[in-house]
């Protein structure tokens, strides 16, 4: 029998084959979970522990720890306030711990207001002091821990943050997809997108689309991937294409996004450490950001045609590669009259969603209007504006071409309505299925402690080198791409590093916006292959509907190109950039005073 043509070759061929060899990747996170398990018992019984310096805010107590009266009543009143209680550790029972409060340096520092005159302002900053702290795993065979983690499956399923989002938005999506309402949008698109822009626009959108928070992840893959298609081109390549911007150029754009305060704070925290005075500007990144967004479409752009495209062109359509057109796709990318009509009334209503949205955001005192602390509140609700903005102008679309009706066998328009999204829940079964085994291996390895560990193992070495201002960036943004693979949250991994690393930079003169800067090269590069980024498997859920036989190796053999060449080219332009001496951002500077 002669051998099948299809068999992957080189490198990548090989990632694929070994990858897509392992089991489900369902079967992977419960094995995942498993083996997390067993490694937190190991660790425990052997006494594994890894020690680091870290920085606690000074406090005074308040009050004393209560009596035995009160720690059974579950709370105390201490100056009209409740405080409640915590759980003990070690024995699992209630204890009232005595209330402190913490104490305050103030800082003065001067500036000039709009006439003209020298303001001093009076700032308090956290006193914090230095400690040596030790960590160790956590045993989750232990009975406690066993109990939790039966006890918490269900809300760890239901709280996995991708779930929500990801389910959310396809319930519009589906009723736009299903009605014909995509379709016609893609013909739109093709019709006014030169066949030679297409990749550069494609990446440059998906890097742009984290204006919208996480909602990219969700509604672009599907789009780039049936447009591809449409026009000759392997589905996979668009997926591609656009997965690389949304996730691995997730810190870059041409504006500012909520990721820009939400580092921000936690880089001043980590500089107030050696600075009680230092301030971070949440643009302090800005102007890299802005440069890096056209560097990241052009090198997703070059990695596309020269690498991914040329390998999938090559394979057959069930193997992810291009479909040959019929008569029929070759129609389909005419517009109708009935397509025409129904997009402008699609269009319309589109448009009339936006501008309500815009007036929610803009109007003062609307519900979207204004900010919660430093983020504005519209990124708080943009999942479901998504799902209202895509759900409109489908149902319009399908009820001014029949679609709606044709396409369920529904008389009734809310009865259509609910048959399509029925039908798109029904699509997304493999995804909640993965889900929960992600969101179960999720939580335990982060219970378990051994993320946390292996993050402050590459730190430790890191500070112990001694070595130039650039090397120092370099192998700073490699730990944080190691640290991705094992902690998802690019909050919560520099909640980790911030305290650690800005100050031990400080003490060499690199300055707390060159390492914000340096950690969002390392975050964002890893994420479109770290196993824990939660939105990997909806890629592999839209990959599958295109190539059946898909796994964990198709993900990786198809990003791993993207992530190597965002992490050697940002890199170096990082480090050009330094050498340049130009300012990062706006009070982004890229060196400061030596501390001590």
């Amino acid at each position: 029998m002669p051998q099948p043509p299809e068999h992957p070759k080189g490198f990548l061929g090989f990632v694929e084959r070994v990858g897509n060899a392992l089991p489900d990747p369902a079967t992977l996170f419960l094995g995942g979970a498993i083996l997390v398990v067993l490694l937190s018992w190991l660790g425990s019984t052997m006494g594994w522990e890894v020690k680091y310096t870290a920085y606690d805010p000074v406090t005074t107590p308040v009050i004393d720890s209560g009596t035995q009266e009160q720690v059974m009543a579950r709370e105390i009143y201490v100056d009209g306030r409740v405080k409640k209680i915590r759980t003990d550790d070690e024995t699992g029972e209630p204890v009232l711990v005595g209330i402190t409060q913490p104490e305050f340096d103030y800082v003065e520092t001067e500036s000039t207001n709009d006439a003209g005159e020298t303001v001093t302002e009076r700032n308090a900053v956290l006193r914090t002091v230095e400690v040596e702290k030790t960590e160790r795993p956590v045993n989750l065979l232990a009975p406690r821990e066993l109990h939790r983690i039966f006890k918490e499956m269900v809300t760890q399923f239901t709280g996995f943050a991708p779930l929500g989002v990801v389910l959310v938005a396809m319930l519009g999506i589906g009723v736009a997809e299903k009605t014909g309402c995509m379709a016609a949008l893609l013909k739109a698109v093709m019709l006014v997108t030169p066949a030679s822009l297409l990749t550069p626009v494609t990446v440059f959108v998906g890097v742009m689309s984290s204006m919208a928070a996480d909602a990219g992840y969700v509604v672009l893959p599907p789009l780039a991937a049936a447009l591809y298609k449409a026009v000759g081109r392997s589905p996979l390549v668009g997926l591609a294409a656009v997965f690389a911007g949304v996730s691995a150029g997730f810190s870059a754009n041409l504006f500012p996004t909520s990721l820009d305060p939400l580092l921000s704070g936690l880089t001043q925290e980590g500089a107030n450490v050696l600075d009680p005075s230092y301030t971070v500007n949440p643009l302090c990144n800005y102007y890299f950001m802005v440069f890096s967004t056209f560097l990241l479409t052009g090198v997703g752009w070059a990695v596309t045609r020269f690498l991914v495209e040329p390998r999938l062109e090559k394979k057959p359509p069930e193997l992810g590669g291009p479909s040959p057109l019929t008569d029929e796709d070759k129609g389909a990318t005419v517009m109708t009259g009935a397509d025409k009509k129904g997009l402008v009334w699609a269009t319309l209503w589109t448009l009339a969603g936006l501008g309500l949205f815009a007036a929610l955001v803009l109007v003062p005192g609307a519900p979207f209007h204004g900010k919660t602390g430093d983020t504005p509140k519209w990124t708080d609700v943009i999942v479901p504006v998504m799902f209202v903005l895509f759900l409109i102008p489908g149902i319009a679309f399908g009820v001014v071409t029949k679609s709606l009706y044709e396409e369920t066998g529904q008389k009734k328009t809310d009865v259509a309505i609910v048959t399509l999204m029925g039908r798109t829940m029904a699509d997304m079964g493999p995804y909640i299925v993965l889900a929960f085994f992600a969101a179960q291996f999720i939580a335990l390895f982060t219970a378990s402690n051994l993320g946390l560990m292996l993050a402050i193992v590459g730190g430790n070495a890191l500070a112990g080198a001694d070595m130039p201002a650039w090397l120092l960036i370099s192998l700073f943004v490699v730990v944080v791409m190691f640290g991705n693979l094992f902690i998802g949250s690019a909050s919560a991994k520099f909640a980790i590093f911030a305290p650690v690393f800005v100050p031990m930079f400080m003490r060499v003169g690199i300055s707390p916006e060159l390492v914000q800067a340096a950690y969002r090269v390392g975050d964002s590069s890893s994420n479109i292959i770290a196993p824990l980024m939660p939105y990997l498997i909806i890629l592999l859920v839209f990959i599958r509907k295109y190539m059946p036989t898909a796994g964990i190796g198709t993900i990786i053999s198809l990003m791993l190109p993207y992530s190597i060449a965002f992490w050697i080219v940002w890199t170096i332009v990082l480090i050009v950039w330094m050498w340049l001496g130009v300012p990062l951002g706006i009070e982004g500077p890229l060196t400061v005073p030596v501390a001590s």
